[in-house]
């Protein structure tokens, strides 16, 4: 599991391993260790917040299965926060 550099400021500054069996387990337990993350990826209703990016194996699941992505056999995780302005 990987964070992009501006939620590293809130979370782990590396990569990090982990046996979540899904991806809101996972987010459960980034935001038990790194209480600075909670409502960064999530919205109060646990789904992901509209500007969080988040890849499972290079598949952007953000906008399919969401939290509820299961993570049995997956290689990678990397969240991304992207800006919106214009």
């Amino acid at each position: 599991m990987h964070l992009d550099s501006w939620l590293r400021e809130f979370g782990p500054r590396g990569r990090e391993t982990t046996d979540a069996d899904s991806l809101e387990h996972l987010l459960d337990e980034l935001e038990e260790r790194y209480p600075r993350l909670r409502f960064k990826l999530r919205d109060e209703t646990g789904q992901l917040r509209r500007y969080v990016r988040v890849f499972v194996d290079s598949e952007d699941v953000s906008g399919t299965t969401g939290v509820a992505t299961p993570l049995t056999g997956a290689r990678s995780v990397e969240i991304l926060h992207s800006i919106a302005g214009g």
